[in-house]
């Protein structure tokens, strides 16, 4: 196939989904160095992606867009590209594919009739398989019907600016101290960790003398929940919650000794860097969803679905009741309710792989 002038990626979806989406990006600029790559995301998921060096240009939709919102965008992309890529398997998503590419590649459910009108409108498509793949190799499928070479590692990028303003609002030396990045709260929380786990936790980081920075949004729940820890440690720890841009994050997790968090795209983002990242996983599928690993350069899944596990940077510890991974919202079948494979998990089992991490 000659090299395209234009090519859209298609990923409305999380903010992980289209941190995950990057390997294929990155796929698509080394196959094709000169051509043009514009993605579609929903809005505010796109600080992720905003300093990514691949990308031409980011077109943002409302999730819950309107008819009218939807027809704006069909006459901005309506066969402007030469190629569009469709990481999703929605009505939608398909059908914006089929309108942007005048060649469309996508992915399709593997079940019944009800599917059989989104191959007929894709040039090629691939089955998508939500169990037994990881995101990033299905996502990197799409690339492979192209026969493109495959790139697999998750860029995270950000700017000089970033660098300066992470390092003046830190009150240490990010060279000379070593320090720990801890991200407590998830989107949801089905996948947060325990309370007393995490003060645990830092109080060992404490006494060995590694600072900790917490990291989070600026919602009030996270704010309360981590000053409520803070308040419970006579050690230093340097609350972050709301300050930094997922850029300015980026940057400062290439920096720091250890990562702790739960299923979330910070988690991600730290496994990305290289750095000893321990991942809390309860009733999350790792197969799917295990963060990738840095200089995992192979087709095959990272992660296998039962037990804690180690590849290459990523520690990856699950919650140890026997219905672990469920794949459910919580123990309340709801994205508000806890979960009790992570609430029951022990702190001493994450210093253990922290010193693991650590060596």
């Amino acid at each position: 196939m000659n090299a395209p002038k234009r090519v859209l990626v298609i990923v409305t979806r999380r903010i992980g989904d289209v941190l995950l989406a990057t390997p294929l990006i990155r796929t698509i600029r080394e196959a094709w160095p000169k051509t043009s790559i514009d993605v579609l995301v929903y809005k505010n998921t796109e600080g992720v992606i905003a300093n990514n060096p691949d990308i031409e240009k980011i077109i943002t939709i409302e999730e819950n867009s309107t008819i009218g919102s939807d027809i704006n965008l069909i006459l901005k992309i309506f066969r402007r590209y030469d190629i569009s890529f469709c990481t999703l398997v929605g009505d939608r998503q398909v059908l914006y594919s089929w309108l942007a590419g005048r060649y469309s590649v996508g992915l399709v459910p593997d079940s019944g009739l009800n599917h059989f009108w989104k191959r007929c409108l894709l040039s090629k498509w691939a089955y998508f398989d939500n169990l037994n793949t990881h995101t990033v190799l299905m996502n990197l499928k799409l690339a492979e019907l192209l026969t493109l070479n495959l790139h697999h590692d998750v860029i995270v990028s950000w700017q000089k600016s970033d660098e300066y303003r992470v390092a003046a609002m830190l009150p240490f030396d990010m060279i000379a101290e070593p320090f720990a990045v801890i991200h407590m709260y998830p989107q949801y929380p089905y996948k947060e960790w325990s309370k007393e786990g995490w003060i645990k936790l830092v109080a060992w980081f404490n006494a060995q003398g590694i600072n900790t920075v917490f990291t989070g949004n600026d919602e009030v729940n996270e704010i309360n929940g981590i000053n409520q820890i803070l308040n419970s440690l006579p050690g230093p720890s340097i609350n972050m919650t709301g300050k930094f841009s997922l850029s300015e994050i980026g940057f400062l997790l290439s920096r720091a000794a250890v990562y702790v968090g739960p299923d979330t795209v910070i988690t991600h983002m730290a496994a990305a860097q290289g750095i000893p990242t321990i991942a809390l996983y309860g009733p999350t599928n790792p197969v799917k969803w295990g963060p990738w690993p840095k200089d995992h350069h192979v087709n095959q899944n990272p992660f296998v679905r039962h037990g804690s596990q180690n590849v290459k940077n990523v520690f990856l510890i699950q919650g140890e009741e026997q219905c672990v991974p469920c794949h459910e919202e919580g123990c309340g079948r709801s994205i508000e309710s806890l979960s009790d494979c992570l609430q029951n998990l022990p702190a001493d089992k994450i210093i253990t792989a922290v010193k693991q991490a650590l060596g």
